[in-house]
């Protein structure tokens, strides 16, 4: 696929994204659109993105439960950008308008402290983090159903990133024993998803690693102080005006966020 064509489907993610529309997935009209191709759309959204005035804060790892995976019919992890725009702060209140089908899901979340290039080990990937904390993603696709897309399709949509809320509480991530910490997400005081941490990538220490062997691919690396959002540990659950979610990890403490109605 040309570099023409690639910033082309770029700038209609980029409008669908701004006016909340549904479109079909890229790969029904570009059936040949390859992995490579959808990380440059990628790349370009978020040009187009910092160019009015967002600034990249971190990335976020995507596909990384089995359950996620099983739920969107795809098989492997991918990676996404996160900007500051994305953020909602502790304990605060999204809207829903311009979202088209948000979903949100429990994650555990890193701040780097260092650069982190290639192929490393879990120790390296340790020392370079300064803390981690509990945190939820705010899920929501530009495409037709969110569902049964191809994994070029959600990589070039950013990796379905729409928000992300982070806990008040860090803690050094050496202090606790991070694939076996137990995750519950309740809304509305009901709790709807339960899992163990070891859910997402089997620790999610392996999805900084994995994302790191990703970025290579791409001839980038993972800068100091960067928020990464490892992955979620179960399927995502659909949002609603005046849900009130909150997610408790071992721990971390809690998080929550609330839909203004």
């Amino acid at each position: 696929m040309t570099e023409h064509m690639q910033a082309e489907l770029a700038r209609l993610l980029d409008q669908a994204r701004l006016e909340a529309r549904e479109i079909p997935p890229l790969t029904r009209q570009h059936p040949d659109l390859t992995l490579r191709d959808a990380y440059a759309i990628q790349a370009e959204g978020i040009r187009l993105r910092t160019a009015r005035g967002e600034r990249v804060v971190g990335l976020k790892m995507g596909l990384t439960s089995e359950a996620k995976r099983r739920q969107m019919n795809l098989d492997s992890p991918v990676y996404g950008v996160l900007t500051d725009r994305m953020r909602v702060p502790a304990h605060g209140s999204l809207r829903l308008q311009g979202a088209i089908h948000p979903k949100i899901e429990p994650e555990i979340a890193f701040r780097t402290s260092r650069e982190l290039r290639g192929r490393i080990t879990r120790e390296q990937a340790l020392d370079a983090c300064a803390s981690v904390f509990a945190a939820m993603e705010i899920l929501d696709s530009r495409f037709v159903d969110f569902k049964y897309f191809s994994l070029p399709d959600v990589v070039a949509d950013n990796s379905s990133s729409s928000l992300f809320v982070l806990a008040t509480t860090e803690r050094p991530p050496r202090e606790l024993d991070l694939p076996h910490l137990q995750m519950v997400m309740e809304v509305n005081g009901e709790r709807v998803q339960a899992a163990r941490s070891d859910a997402i990538s089997g620790d999610p220490v392996l999805s900084l690693i994995q994302l790191c062997e990703l970025l290579e691919q791409h001839g980038e690396s993972l800068p100091a102080g960067s928020i990464v959002l490892a992955g979620a540990a179960t399927a995502a659950h659909m949002l609603k005006p005046g849900d009130h979610v909150r997610l408790t990890v071992d721990g971390l403490g809690e998080v929550a966020v609330s839909v203004e109605t």
